[in-house]
């Protein structure tokens, strides 16, 4: 039987992600599988990529062939250098790790302070100076006498179509 290590898809429209797996040849992509050995989400930053590498090792070994995008997946993490016996490259980025909301907002808690700790909280807004009591006093009397020169809906007058 041929076998094929290839990506099996996941996901949804617009949000893929793969299982690394060794299946027959014959099979369809998201068909019966032999072996899951590893995962791969191209969406996130950096790239997740996880391979059992003994797996990996023992199936190249008994010759099973990778298809273009493992093979790519295989020399990025090195497992594809070690079979064939060459350097291995250089290490793969990963993502760090997000910090604990739980302890963000038990640090904001604790602090008490004037301001929260930056990316605990939203921080409070600051009043708007008041004006001057008398240019506030001369625009509202302005305004109203806008309203009340009997023009527009602010008259009070109904309007009534004409026959």
């Amino acid at each position: 039987m041929a076998t094929k290590i290839k990506l099996m898809r996941l996901g949804k429209m617009r949000a893929p992600y793969y299982r690394i797996v060794v299946a027959d040849s014959r099979t369809k992509r998201e068909g019966r599988v032999i072996e899951t050995i590893g995962k791969y989400h191209p969406k996130e930053d950096p790239s997740f990529i996880e391979v059992d590498s003994d797996r990996a090792q023992y199936w190249l070994g008994v010759g099973a062939q990778p298809t273009e995008p493992v093979a790519a997946i295989f020399r990025v993490t090195g497992d594809w250098q070690k079979f064939k016996g060459e350097a291995a490259p250089p290490p793969m980025k990963v993502a760090a790790p997000k910090p604990d909301r739980k302890a963000l907002y038990e640090e904001a808690v604790r602090g008490n302070g004037e301001e929260p700790a930056a990316g605990a909280t939203t921080p409070k807004k600051k009043a708007a100076p008041k004006a001057d009591t008398a240019d506030s006093s001369a625009a509202d009397t302005v305004a109203e006498a806008a309203g009340a020169g009997g023009e527009g809906p602010a008259a009070g007058a109904t309007s009534t179509p004409a026959e």
